[in-house]
């Protein structure tokens, strides 16, 4: 069941309120983000009750959704109080909650009136489970990751009235559909509970001594990462995805910068506009994915959409960062000039780069002067979150960043 594209949802992730204001700049269509319990990132800034509220409201006058993850496996104890936060995120008006466990869904259920999507957590492989969560009342399924595109396509047509959600760009972690225990078993870490220490990133030697046959492991002078996973990216097949049902585009990252939140949401934006518009071509998915490069990430792969493909990083754990984010935009000046707000270094005479929400993105420009707040003419700029009046020759608006290549 091919999807108007015009209509598929572009669901950003947001780790806390600049983040979320980031992706409602750069175009997001909903945004998820967790309270302070019950979600799958306990290490992410996260969300206050009165910042829910807020975060709900800044969604809402951009015209977009707000979602909030209520995805842990939940124990006896995690219930205590669960009824008094869905009657603060009803009168926040939130979207939807996202759940995994099947206790917290009948308790929502229950105890509210609030639109359920179903989390990847819960590992929906097939039309008849699809079909299942449907029945009990589910507005929209997260798939799991492992689900084939041609598999897609078949819950798509076997669920037409379920709403279908799939990743397709970010992390991926060697664990079915996030479910991960090793971090549970090797650093007392609940994966399952927000608290994943991220074990299968670490330099690995594996040997099984009761074995003849040895798992045969590569490795060169900066380790072996045999557990570490490539990051999506599925910026280049995001028609074949609509083609096959998918209603919502979902990025991963609420662990990830804001520079990367801006980055990724931007780029996706104007693929999907242009994919509205008959416009999308192969020079400007070529320039798109150029602009995805510049973001930290790990080499890229298009994950288990289209059967066997390499997805382990080899080469290191960390990811790879060609550009650094070096300022947001606070204000704009009549006169060729913005203030900012310093993130990262900079000197007089770099040559940066803009990120912005319009068509003047990825245009460089040698910073010519930069002043502080009592006037005075700055050659070296390196205090974080002081505010600068920088020369640009682009357009700019509040909002947009700058960055520098490393």
């Amino acid at each position: 069941m091919t999807k108007n594209v015009q209509k598929i949802e572009l669901l950003a992730p947001a780790g806390n309120m600049e983040k979320l204001q980031t992706a409602l700049h750069f175009g997001a269509d909903a945004v998820y983000f967790s309270g302070k319990l019950w979600g799958l990132r306990a290490y992410a800034g996260n969300f206050a009750d009165s910042e829910i509220v807020e975060a709900v409201r800044l969604c809402h006058e951009a015209g977009a959704k707000a979602y909030v993850t209520l995805n842990i496996f939940a124990s006896n104890g995690d219930f205590d109080g669960l009824s008094k936060y869905l009657r603060l995120l009803e009168r926040a008006e939130t979207d939807a909650v996202i759940v995994s466990d099947a206790g917290v869904f009948d308790f929502v259920r229950e105890h509210s009136a609030l639109p359920i999507h179903v989390s990847t957590q819960a590992n929906t492989t097939n039309k008849y489970a699809a079909a299942h969560w449907a029945k009990l009342g589910a507005e929209r399924v997260v798939l799991a990751r492992e689900v084939p595109l041609a598999e897609i396509a078949e819950i798509s047509d076997f669920c037409p009235d379920l709403q279908l959600e799939a990743f397709v760009h970010g992390a991926m972690c060697v664990s079915y559909s996030g479910r991960c225990l090793m971090s549970n078993y090797l650093a007392g870490r609940n994966a399952n509970r927000g608290e994943c220490v991220q074990a299968c990133r670490w330099e690995w030697q594996v040997r099984e001594v009761s074995r003849e046959d040895w798992l045969p492991v590569y490795e060169d002078s900066r380790g072996s990462y045999i557990f570490n996973s490539k990051d999506m990216n599925m910026l280049s097949h995001l028609s074949e995805l609509a083609s096959a049902g998918v209603d919502c585009f979902k990025i991963e990252g609420r662990m990830k910068s804001s520079f990367y939140v801006a980055t990724v949401v931007g780029a996706y934006r104007r693929a999907l506009d242009a994919m509205a518009q008959g416009s999308f071509t192969e020079e400007l998915a070529a320039e798109l994915q150029r602009e995805l490069d510049k973001a930290s990430h790990r080499e890229y792969t298009t994950g288990f959409y289209f059967g066997d493909e390499q997805r382990q990083y080899y080469d290191s754990s960390k990811a790879a960062e060609k550009y650094k984010f070096i300022a947001v935009v606070k204000r704009v000046n009549g006169d060729g000039s913005a203030v900012v707000e310093l993130r990262n270094k900079f000197a007089v005479g770099d040559v940066l780069e803009t990120l912005t929400a319009n068509d003047d993105c990825g245009k460089s420009f040698t910073v010519r002067y930069a002043v502080d707040e009592e006037g005075n003419e700055l050659s070296v700029c390196n205090r974080v979150k002081q505010l600068l009046t920088v020369n640009c020759p682009y357009q700019l608006s509040v909002g947009d960043f700058l960055r520098k290549r490393v």
